[in-house]
């Protein structure tokens, strides 16, 4: 074992994994940071004469539709704020999906006030076909889709409606904000969702195009999402195919950072590893689904999408595979060459690039919530635990993703992280 460790510190192929495992989350930091200014200053020069929602001639029809399934607990304050929403022409829809709780009582309040439209499924088939049946059952031509769990700003749709002028947007991704706080591992999401999704979408704006619309909350042209196929069932983020699914029709999809609604995060470990291990699988589903980008110029502003996840990918199996090859090789007492025990310059200076990315973030998106601020601190935790746990998530659950064949037909079901 002492030989095979001693000889594999001397291939060449260990030698360029470490060079990548050392320079890409530079490199990958600085591309981000600067395109997200870039997209704060552009956004800012036009912002500069107006800080309330711009006023509309004419405000479409807008269906504000809910997928549920055993949402009891929650779904009443959702409904709630949706119903309190400052916009003049609107209706909110709940689709039910054969939910074995008393989710329908909570909503009947509503429907009996006039307030909100059931559509009660009789069969279980999880969200993207809850969401695909009620597509012919709204008024609106613009289906803004949120969480059971989440409640809008009263703004919402005054600043994501004005994106849907132009005939190509099909899509407008809001800001999501984490509402329950309390522990540690909620606000390592806060500040994830601060300063790394948030972040990243602005980046990609700049670039062309984004990874994925918000599960949480997104804004849809219909005829759009009938135009692709509607919501693919069969996979296990049916958001993030629904983004390249737009976006390979040519169509637009937008991040509005004005556009907030409150979302509740995993309080624990477990809930949040479910949630990860189902985000990982669905990325990889859609790389290999979507792999024919690479070899069409058509899709050509797709490419740094794909690659940045596919590298993202790459390095954390790099993350992965070294670490365990350094633990192997301390305890056979071979210091491994390319690395020290001790964080040296180039892992300070990674570090350091690492809070740098959370700052921006959190400067960024403190226009919009003032007490991200606050939670600041913990983002030193960020590089040294979260990185750590999303790379084994993303170790374990990318292959199924990327090797086995969804079966046609099959149907991704509903997955509690509370």
């Amino acid at each position: 074992m002492r030989e095979f460790v001693q000889t594999v510190s001397t291939w060449q192929v260990y030698w360029w994994v470490l060079v990548f495992f050392a320079f890409y989350p530079v490199m990958s930091a600085i591309a981000w940071v600067s395109t997200a200014f870039l997209f704060f200053f552009l956004r800012r020069e036009r912002e500069s004469q107006r800080s309330m929602p711009p006023k509309l001639k004419h405000y479409p029809m807008v269906s504000v539709l809910i997928p549920a399934y055993c949402e009891e607990k929650v779904i009443g304050e959702t409904l709630q704020s949706a119903t309190a929403i400052d916009y003049p022409n609107y209706e909110v829809v709940v689709v039910d999906d054969a939910s074995t709780d008393g989710t329908r009582a909570a909503v009947r309040p509503f429907i009996e006030a006039g307030k909100v439209r059931l559509i009660a499924k009789q069969q279980n088939e999880g969200k993207a076909m809850a969401m695909n049946d009620a597509m012919p059952c709204l008024k609106g031509e613009i289906v803004l889709i949120m969480d059971a769990d989440a409640s809008p700003d009263p703004d919402i749709l005054r600043w994501i409606v004005p994106h849907f002028e132009s005939a190509r947007v099909a899509g407008v991704t809001g800001n999501p904000r984490v509402v329950n706080r309390e522990t540690f591992l909620a606000q390592l999401q806060l500040v994830e969702f601060t300063s790394i999704v948030s972040l990243l979408r602005r980046a990609q704006r700049i670039w062309g195009r984004i990874l994925t619309m918000s599960g949480v909350v997104g804004a849809f042209r219909k005829s759009a999402i009938v135009d692709v196929g509607l919501f693919s069932p069969e996979m296990a983020t049916e958001d993030i195919d629904m983004t390249w699914k737009l976006q390979r029709a040519a169509y637009d999809v937008r991040y509005e950072p004005r556009a907030l609604v409150w979302m509740k995060v995993p309080p624990t470990l477990r809930t949040l590893v479910t949630q990860r291990r189902r985000w990982a699988l669905g990325l990889a589903q859609v790389l290999r689904r979507y792999r024919g980008v690479l070899v069409s110029w058509r899709a050509r502003r797709l490419w740094p999408v794909f690659y940045e996840s596919l590298m993202s990918i790459v390095w954390a199996y790099c993350f992965v595979g070294l670490t365990a090859f350094w633990i192997l090789s301390y305890a056979l007492r071979i210091p491994p060459l390319g690395v020290s025990p001790i964080p040296n310059w180039w892992g300070m200076s990674i570090g350091t690039l690492c809070l740098i990315q959370l700052l921006t973030g959190v400067f960024l998106d403190s226009r919009y919530d003032r007490t991200v601020v606050r939670y600041f601190p913990v983002a030193v935790a960020y590089p040294i635990i979260y990185w750590m746990l999303m790379s084994l998530i993303t170790f374990f659950a990318t292959p199924a993703g990327l090797l086995r064949r969804r079966r046609p037909g099959s149907v991704t079901q509903w997955r509690t992280v509370r």
